[in-house]
């Protein structure tokens, strides 16, 4: 049962919607938590470490946040590929394009397509500079959230990447929101202005919190 689901394109569209929720959810958190960063260094520090030791003492230390990281990185997965094999499976069936196409229509694809793109050449570089320090400007410093973060964006080239991505995701959430939620069936002929006014809202609150940090740093507010 699960093979034909998957093996239909309503079956892909459902995993896109499913982990792109799952993806949503945890970036409205992530982004709450990157926010404390301007209450300090104390503050933002002591959450990175909380961040370890949830679920103490029930959970050893580390355990739930590595259980985030395997449903994330699980969900970036089943997204990018059902994402892949629909659009495989689109120009199969039509390898000719249409001699006539709605703008809006042909401008959300691009959209969505290049912006997965560029949020998972993102997402590498991210991990590689704040997580492991591989690609991070100066000294790492582990256990120091803070200080890293204030390194990554007094750089040009950190902050570009960063906004960059960041608008991207805005677009991507604007429109990835509102199709989830016609594949879920959650869309109608009365609820379709909520739902865009509801994506519209979630990618502006998603793209002005990620972007707040490393303009908080060039700006000196934080340092």
């Amino acid at each position: 049962m699960a093979r034909t689901v998957w093996d239909s394109s309503l079956g892909k569209k459902t995993v896109m919607a499913v982990s792109g929720l799952i993806m949503l959810l945890y970036l409205v958190a992530h982004m709450i938590g990157n926010l404390k960063i301007f209450f300090g260094a104390g503050e933002f520090n002591h959450y990175a470490h909380w961040l370890r030791t949830v679920g103490e003492p029930f959970m050893h230390d580390e355990w739930t946040l590595w259980l985030i990281r395997v449903v994330l990185v699980v969900a970036v997965v089943a997204h990018a590929t059902s994402a892949y094999q629909l659009s495989r499976r689109d120009l199969r069936a039509r390898p000719v394009g249409y001699v006539h196409r709605k703008a809006r229509t042909g401008y959300a694809t691009r959209t969505m397509r290049w912006g997965g793109i560029i949020l998972g050449l993102f997402i590498v570089w991210h991990l590689l500079d704040l997580t492991t320090g591989t690609a991070h400007p100066g000294g790492f410093q582990e256990g120091h959230p803070y200080q890293n973060v204030v390194d990554t964006f007094s750089t040009w080239y950190g902050n570009l990447v960063y906004i960059v991505a960041m608008l991207a995701l805005g677009l991507h959430v604007r429109h990835g929101f509102w199709a989830a939620a016609q594949t879920l069936g959650a869309g109608s002929r009365t609820r379709d202005r909520a739902l865009k006014a509801t994506a519209d809202v979630l990618a502006l609150l998603l793209t002005a919190g990620f972007v707040a940090v490393p303009v908080g740093v060039m700006t000196g507010v934080v340092s």
